[in-house]
C-alpha cells in the first residue's frame, strides 16, 4: 500500500506543472457568466493571512477606486499581520479609497497589528463578535545559535565597516548597543502606529495605553476603547456597506475563475513561508 502512495505522490510530482497549465487552461476557456456586462456597484477586498506584500491589494483598491460604478467596497480582513511597509501601504491607500466612495472594514477570526493597521483609515470598521482586534504593537526578534555552533565546532568569521552593520546577528548574542540601536527602531515605528491610530480613530493619545501597548481585544473590548465602530457578522457587514453606499439593489463584483484559483493558492501558502521570509525585519 505504502509503495502504491508513493508511486503516486511521485507521479503528481512529476506531473504537477503539466496538471496545473491544464486546470489553468480549462479555467480560461469555460466561460465565467456568458459575456455578461458587469453592472456590479459593491466590491468585496479581502487581506488574508500574514501581510508579506501589499502589490495584489493595491491594484485591487486601485481598480475599486477608478470604477464608477463602483458605490461601496467592504474590506474583509482575517490578518494577526505582517510586515510594516506593506501594512502602512494598505492603510494610506485605504485612506485615499475612502476619500471617494465609503469603505467598511470587517475583521474576521483575527483583525490585528498590521491587520488593523491596514483598515484604521477606513468610513467604519466592523467586528465579528468572536475576532480578536488590536496589538498595536511592534516586535523584532532573531535566534541566537552560537551555543550550537560551538557544540558542533563552527565559527564564524566577519569583516564590516560601521557600528551596526552586525545588527541582529544570528552568529553571537547582541551587544547592548545594538540593543538600544535595535531598540530605537522599533519605538520609531510604534510611535507611527500610535500616531497613525490615534488620528485615523479620533481617540485620545493620553489614554494610549487603553488602546494600544499591543493590547488584544475581544470585539465588545475593541469597541469600549474605540478601535472598532460596530460589532457584527459578515452578512451584518454587507448590509451595512450597503446602507452608507446608499444602493438599492446590492450587484457584488465577482472575481473571474482564475484570480479566484490563485487568491485560494496564495491564501493557503501564504501561511506556510512566512515565517521564513520576515528574518529580522520588525514586524506589526
Amino acid at each position: 500500500m505504502f509503495k502504491k502512495i508513493s508511486d503516486a505522490l511521485k507521479w503528481i510530482g512529476s506531473h504537477f506543472l503539466g496538471l496545473l497549465f491544464v486546470l489553468i487552461v480549462l479555467m480560461i476557456i469555460i466561460p465565467d457568466n456568458d459575456g455578461a456586462i458587469d453592472n456590479s456597484n459593491l466590491q468585496e477586498i479581502e487581506l488574508k493571512g500574514p501581510i508579506i506584500s501589499s502589490d495584489e491589494i493595491l491594484k485591487e483598491i486601485e481598480e475599486a477606486k477608478n470604477n464608477e460604478k463602483i458605490k461601496g467596497v467592504l474590506f474583509s480582513v482575517n490578518s494577526p499581520g505582517g510586515a510594516v511597509a506593506p501594512s502602512i501601504d494598505i492603510s494610506y491607500a485605504i485612506k485615499d479609497l475612502a476619500l471617494s466612495k465609503p469603505v467598511l472594514a470587517y475583521g474576521g477570526d483575527v483583525m490585528a497589528s498590521g491587520g488593523y493597521y491596514s483598515v484604521i483609515y477606513a468610513t467604519k470598521i466592523m467586528a465579528n463578535p468572536g475576532s480578536l482586534v488590536g496589538s498595536i504593537g511592534v516586535i523584532m526578534e532573531g535566534a541566537n545559535v552560537e551555543p550550537l555552533m560551538k557544540k558542533i565546532g563552527i565559527e564564524t568569521q566577519t569583516i564590516k565597516q560601521g557600528t551596526y552593520k552586525e545588527v541582529g546577528t544570528m552568529s553571537r548574542e547582541w551587544t547592548a548597543d545594538e540593543r538600544k540601536e535595535l531598540q530605537t527602531l522599533t519605538k520609531d515605528t510604534y510611535d507611527l502606529f500610535v500616531k497613525d491610530v490615534t488620528t485615523a480613530r479620533k481617540l485620545n493619545i493620553a489614554n494610549m495605553k487603553n488602546y494600544a501597548d499591543a493590547h488584544v481585544y475581544s470585539a465588545a473590548r475593541a469597541k469600549s476603547v474605540g478601535l472598532v465602530d460596530m460589532i457584527g457578522t459578515k452578512m451584518q457587514a454587507k448590509k451595512e456597506i450597503e446602507k452608507i453606499a446608499n444602493v438599492k439593489e446590492a450587484k457584488w463584483k465577482e472575481k473571474d475563475k482564475v484570480d479566484r484559483f490563485f487568491d485560494k493558492l496564495s491564501s493557503e501558502t501564504a501561511s506556510k513561508i512566512s515565517s521564513y521570509l520576515f528574518g529580522l525585519k520588525a514586524a506589526l
